[in-house]
């Protein structure tokens, strides 16, 4: 019977292992993916390579593509039981849209 436990606690840890293994690999690539993003960011803006026009967007879009990765990969956001954390940021960023789109439309109406 005994033996029969230790296996089971090793497939377990193999099992744990491989998991976590492949957790770290995510985030590294995911790593990886924001230092690239990063660079790109810096080269449109110190190359002139892009209209001014087009500059701001780029940058936006990279940004919010890099925010992305930090909540869903370093901040664990795609695991379970992280609901209500994920349902209160979002809340406060269509909090914070709603008083952007709100003021706008003050100003420039």
């Amino acid at each position: 019977m005994a033996d029969n436990s230790n296996s089971n606690d090793n497939d377990v840890n193999s099992f744990q292992k491989q998991k976590n293994k492949e957790e770290m690999q995510k985030q590294l690539i995911t790593f990886a993916l924001m230092i690239l993003f990063t660079i790109i960011a810096f080269v449109v803006v110190a190359t002139g390579v892009m209209d001014g026009m087009f500059v701001i967007p780029v940058i936006l879009i990279l940004a919010i593509v890099q925010v992305a990765f930090q909540l869903y990969y370093f901040m664990h956001m795609k695991d379970a039981g992280h609901g209500m954390p994920a349902v209160m940021m979002y809340g406060g960023v269509w909090a914070a849209v709603l008083a952007l789109a709100a003021l706008g439309v003050i100003t420039w109406w």
